[in-house]
């Protein structure tokens, strides 16, 4: 009974198996044969590829645009990567870059079907195709690269969307404002759009979006005199006579280097001012010297400044340099004025000396002067006869008694003076009159002979010979008659003399006043001058450092 069952199980087994062969191998033949048609399909392919591109442009219009027939919109995607900034010219103010501009659109007449999902084409084919008509409104000159072949890539895809992108390098206007130069920042705009179709048929976006669309590698923006701090995107819509255009616009924000500025002119232009401040130490006498200093400082710093100004352009306004340039100009210019003005005062005193100095009689003059009253004395002819008279009578009468010595002296309200026979003679005598003061001793010295007064005298040239010859008198007692008879004009000289001691009068001054001696005006230029370039400095480079010149435009 159990042999009989494990027999029927057997048997009912089988057919089900035989069944599981058959759909096996069923389905292998039909694996088999569809690869063996993709097989076939992709042979045949490169024989049907010129057909298909036929097929594509059977009946295709490219001058009108897509999507012109169903009235939409046609909306052409943008992207940009750079792959070479600058240079960047501030007197032309534009730059130069080389980038791959990017667009998509879709043009459903272009639409395939086949086994490959992109047309990769050559340039040939864009002419034959309608392309965006896009134009950079801020260029100043656009090259498209054609060697060794025009540099474009032309894409279509299954479902009728283009890409098409050009090798471009474009010199684009930057307007720059040079008020801050050279601690500026400048924003320069890349602007482009549709020539010919308004907003209402074609717009512009961004491919990747307004952070993502515009790629600067940093190999690529190695500038020499700026530094690309980064780039923003913006849209807007620009209002004309013929119809409202959608504008793309980047922004590529620049700073400017300044090593080379601070080397060429700023260092210069501190060590000008610095060496023409070095004049006010040395002596105000060395007039060559202090000239060359101001002359050649203000000379230098017109060469700074002409040379400055070769880099920008011919704008009406002053920029950040050109203000330092002319405080510096006008440092060095005040010092070559402040020299002037103390060699003007210092002159101008010693003008004032020799004047007081011409006025004031000579050291050779004052003797004469002083001794007038002891001349007028033998001068007079009346003088002369009462003397003549008064000799004899006083020669008569001491002849016997007075014995008068050598030496006499004579006191008077000034000192002791002393009249000292120096010489004898026939027919002459003479005398010194000293005073016991140095200064009198120099001014009231006296040489008084009778021979020498009868020739400074000849109204009473006879009439004193003859009392010196006539006289019968000795030697000594016509000396002490003399000695009486001029004591009081010369106790009136002593006098003057002893006044002229006390006396400070113009000619006691030294002729060379003021001369050897540093100048008031220069002891406050030394302390004035370069605290006041030193606070200009601080100022100057605190406003204009802490200063944000960068314009940031875009969103």
């Amino acid at each position: 009974m159990f042999s009989y069952k494990q027999k029927d199980t057997v048997t009912a087994m089988r057919p089900a198996f035989i069944r599981a062969m058959f759909y096996f191998f069923c389905l292998a033949t039909c694996a088999k044969k569809i690869s063996g048609q993709t097989r076939k399909d992709e042979r045949i392919y490169p024989e049907n590829f010129t057909f298909i591109l036929d097929r594509l442009l059977d009946g295709y219009d490219n001058r009108l645009r897509p999507g012109f027939a169903a009235g939409s919109v046609t909306e052409v995607k943008t992207d940009i990567y750079v792959t070479s900034f600058g240079p960047v010219s501030d007197v032309d103010m534009e730059y130069t870059m080389d980038v791959f501009f990017r667009q998509t659109w879709v043009d459903q007449r272009l639409m395939y079907e086949g086994p490959i999902e992109i047309l990769r084409l050559n340039n040939l084919m864009v002419t034959k195709v309608w392309t965006p008509d896009t134009f950079f409104r801020n260029g100043k000159r656009s090259v498209a690269h054609n060697m060794t072949a025009p540099n474009k890539l032309f894409r279509i895809m299954k479902n009728g969307t283009i890409l098409y992108t050009m090798r471009l390098t474009i010199s684009a206007e930057c307007p720059m404002k040079l008020v801050d130069f050279p601690m500026d920042g400048h924003s320069c705009p890349l602007k482009f759009g549709s020539y010919a179709y308004p907003i209402t048929e074609m717009i512009y976006t961004w491919t990747k979006g307004p952070k993502h669309s515009v790629e600067v590698p940093l190999e690529s923006s190695s500038l020499v005199q700026y530094d690309l701090i980064g780039q923003t995107v913006s849209s807007e819509t620009i209002k004309s006579i013929t119809g409202e255009y959608v504008v793309m616009t980047v922004f590529f924000h620049l700073k400017r280097k300044m090593g080379y500025f601070m080397i060429q002119t700023y260092i210069p232009c501190i060590m000008t001012v610095i060496l023409s401040q070095v004049s006010f130490w040395i002596n105000k006498e060395s007039v060559p010297a202090r000239t060359v200093f101001g002359i050649t400082t203000v000379l230098t710093m017109t060469t700074l400044s002409i040379s400055a100004r070769h880099s920008l352009p011919k704008v009406s306004y002053a920029t950040a340099m050109d203000w330092f340039i002319a405080v510096c100009f006008a440092f060095v210019f005040s010092a070559l004025i402040e020299f002037a003005a103390v060699n003007y005062f210092t002159n101008a005193q010693i003008e004032r000396t020799k004047k007081k100095q011409a006025k004031c009689p000579q050291a050779s003059k004052t003797t004469p002067l002083m001794v007038k009253d002891t001349e007028e004395v033998l001068q007079n002819p009346d003088t002369n006869g009462n003397l003549r008279k008064r000799m004899n009578y006083i020669c008569q009468e001491s002849s016997s008694k007075l014995k008068v010595q050598s030496n006499t002296n004579i006191s008077g309200p000034g000192g002791a003076r002393t009249l000292q026979p120096l010489a004898s003679g026939d027919n002459n005598r003479s005398y010194t009159l000293f005073y016991s003061s140095p200064k009198s001793e120099s001014l009231l010295s006296l040489a008084s002979s009778s021979a020498q007064l009868v020739k400074s005298t000849p109204q009473g040239a006879a009439s004193t010979t003859e009392i010196m010859a006539g006289t019968p008198c000795k030697q000594n007692a016509c000396s002490s008659s003399l000695q009486h008879l001029l004591a009081p004009k010369l106790e009136r000289i002593q006098v003057k003399g002893n006044k002229l001691e006390h006396k400070q009068t113009p000619c006691s001054q030294p002729t060379t006043a003021g001369m050897g001696e540093t100048s008031k005006i220069d002891k406050y230029a030394r302390i004035l001058f370069p605290v006041s370039f030193g606070a200009f400095n601080m100022v100057y480079w605190v406003v204009y450092l802490s200063k944000d010149t960068t314009v940031a435009k875009g969103g």
